[in-house]
């Protein structure tokens, strides 16, 4: 394995641990206030709705890949 596809590969994975560790913090707090219906959004979450959205997150880091990787195999291919 190269040293590129290392990086690339630690990224990849340091992406994912991040993104299950928000899922979890999500899921703890949902569990909290599973008895309460139609609670408020809080300010933070407001203000940034699509940033702090780990789907949105997801997809931008397999879009940065995908760029990666193409431009690795056009450089060295």
């Amino acid at each position: 394995m190269t040293t590129y596809m290392l990086v690339l590969t630690i990224i990849a994975v340091a992406i994912v641990l991040f993104a299950l560790g928000y899922t979890l913090a999500v899921t703890k707090t949902q569990k909290r206030l599973k008895g309460e219906l139609d609670t408020s959004i809080p300010g933070k979450v407001q203000e940034g709705i699509y940033q702090r959205n780990p789907v949105f997150i997801t997809y931008f880091a397999f879009a940065v890949l995908v760029l990666l990787l193409i431009i690795f195999t056009a450089v060295y291919w």
